[in-house]
């Protein structure tokens, strides 16, 4: 652990962690704050506050609980809601004190992401507080009034769990009360909330009893020594003023619930907030492809494919394909949008799909398209389908918008007898078509052996300004299926990301941002697999030549992050491990004969 000034006196008589036993972080160093707070929820004990780090970067970068918008939609209706706030008052330790109300949750309406980036975001700032790091955390949950249709078993399970096991900050008390019939009767579902060395004890209390479950339920974590109890509501010994809980909760004297979230939310208007770095990425190169815990060298990869085989690459596939999206795609959805989508069963996420800028009488911003980060670099790429006809207008309005310099497209228009791709640009030299507001010109076509590359003039009608921009298509790469030899796919993958670097120098001081310049748009029909494929081998292999490691596994998970389903099939994903590998031999990194 680095601070960025020096270690606090409590800090310094800690115990030290052995290099053996130092895990690496693979982050920047953190701020002095943010270490003290996870040595805080730790009481100073350094290996287990870093243990406790770990768990939570990953945990959020699992759940895609990164770069929170909280005045954006859905985020900011769901911190409004008054589910879940943080109390204005302390119980008597000192201990914050927040608040879950169930009966407020709708599954039908909201995706258990959306609720759990609210309670994260909300729990953050509360822990902002010295006091709160200090005297920990009290936890309500509060099942009055709630019925079967607010419950939702997994979201409960992941909410009492982060909670316990990835937060930082002591969990003093978790108070499950009000819990409706349905809820008391079948214990096995209440034990089914908490971890396994809770279970025996929760049905043994249970049991234990004559009467049948009372008003609440009280898990005492302190000192980690679990005991579980049935109380009243009136034995929750809290001590709270009369005014400082909502009105159900034993018919105290109603509170305004949503008073700490509103002016939480005022404080923070104009803000940047502190996500990326709670997570331990660094500002300036925010993507959630940095280095992990888990990272192979090539000659780990290679021992880790040979023990797995073909098989066993294609079970840990399946495991990525099981998880569900972190997200909704609501607005890919909606009625209105849906004639936009190539296919009706690959949508982009609401969180991270790229909107096209209003215009006038105008009633959607929807395209097919979703922001994807590369290695270290936010919005390396955007993933998106093939065009259809009835999108060109959208597709080039969208590059123009997003000062994209190249198009990368791994399909062929027509493939077999099945139409993959409109012909979105003019095809022959000299070529113009119109799209919507902007003019496109085919000045150049240079044809190699596995792509084309093609120079495009691009001009927007309205502003009378000219940009050019770069269009490649690869040619040998298989539906559904892989190419014949990685080397030439990597091979393209270089001529793309040369030619990038030719046109960000290019524009010289015009651009000003991230120095890889601004995403690469990448495309096959569906945008998912070529797309995804071609992606992760770009992360991948920027890894390898930054740090000389890197996991693909880690990679993958956290691309479908963003662009929900990417890497089609098992045999894309093990082409992946394939190309690294041959890469890496034709890099010297492997000997030749293996």
């Amino acid at each position: 652990w680095h601070f960025n000034s020096s270690t606090p006196p409590e800090c310094q008589n800690s115990q030290q962690p052995s290099e053996q036993n130092r895990k690496p972080s693979a982050v920047s160093p953190l701020s002095r704050d943010l270490a003290v707070k996870f040595l805080m929820a730790r009481k100073f004990d350094v290996l287990r506050a870093i243990e406790l780090f770990h768990s939570y970067r990953e945990t959020r970068l699992k759940e895609g609980i990164v770069r929170l918008q909280p005045h954006e939609e859905p985020l900011r209706s769901e911190l409004l809601s008054g589910k879940f706030t943080v109390l204005s008052v302390r119980d008597p330790s000192g201990a914050s004190i927040a608040l879950y109300t169930a009966k407020l949750h709708h599954p039908n309406k909201t995706g258990n992401h959306v609720v759990l980036q609210a309670l994260f975001y909300l729990l953050d700032r509360a822990v902002e507080s010295f006091e709160t790091q200090r005297n920990g955390l009290v936890f309500i949950y509060d099942m009055a009034g709630s019925n079967y249709t607010n419950f939702e078993l997994d979201l409960s399970k992941k909410i009492l769990n982060l909670l316990k096991g990835a937060f930082p900050a002591r969990l003093k008390k978790v108070l499950i009360v009000g819990a409706p019939v349905w809820f008391r009767v079948p214990y096995n579902l209440l034990s089914l909330l908490l971890k396994e060395k809770l279970r025996e004890r929760v049905r043994g209390a249970a049991h234990s009893r004559h009467t049948p479950l009372t008003d609440g339920l009280e898990v005492n974590t302190r000192r980690y020594s679990h005991s579980v109890q049935m109380v009243k509501m009136a034995e929750l010994r809290l001590h709270l003023p009369r005014d400082c809980l909502p009105q159900h909760l034993g018919g105290l004297l109603p509170l305004d619930s949503f008073s700490w979230n509103q002016q939480l939310l005022a404080g923070q208007n104009g803000r940047v907030d502190p996500v990326d770095e709670l997570v331990g990425i660094p500002l300036e190169d925010s993507s959630i492809h940095v280095p992990g815990p888990e990272s192979m060298r090539p000659q780990e990869l290679l021992a880790h494919l040979g023990r797995l085989q073909r098989s066993g690459i294609h079970l840990e596939y399946e495991e990525l394909r099981r998880e569900a999206p972190p997200g909704t795609f609501h607005y890919a959805q909606a009625s209105y949008n849906q004639e936009k989508n190539r296919y009706g069963d690959v949508l982009c996420l609401d969180q991270t799909r790229v909107r096209l800028k209003p215009r006038r009488n105008e009633r959607s911003d929807y395209i097919n398209a979703s922001y994807m980060d590369g290695y270290k670099q936010r919005n390396a790429y955007i993933g998106t389908q093939g065009p259809l006809e009835r999108t060109y207008g959208d597709f080039w309005r969208m590059v123009w918008e997003q000062n994209v310099l190249v198009i990368v497209m791994t399909t062929r228009t027509d493939e077999g007898s099945r139409r993959k791709c409109g012909q979105y640009w003019p095809l022959g030299e000299g070529g113009q078509e119109v799209y919507g507001h902007i003019a496109v010109v085919n000045q150049r076509v240079d044809h190699h052996t596995h792509y084309n590359h093609t120079i495009l003039e691009l001009h927007n009608t309205e502003t009378c300004e000219q940009r050019n921009a770069s269009h490649f298509q690869y040619l040998s790469w298989p539906d559904y299926g892989v190419p014949t030899s990685a080397v030439t796919l990597i091979d393209f993958l270089g001529a793309v990301k040369r030619q990038q670097r030719k046109m960000v120098k290019a524009l010289g001081p015009q651009w000003s941002t991230h120095p890889l310049g601004p995403p690469i748009v990448v495309h096959c029909s569906a945008g998912i697999g070529r797309t995804g494929t071609f992606c992760a081998l770009d992360i991948c292999l920027s890894q390898l030549q930054d740090v000389g490691s890197l996991n693909v596994f880690q990679t993958v998970r956290r691309m479908r992050m963003q662009r929900a389903f990417s890497i089609q099939t098992p045999d894309q994903y093990y082409f992946c491990y394939n190309a690294i590998l041959e890469h890496a031999q034709r890099q010297g990194l492997l000997p030749s004969n293996q």
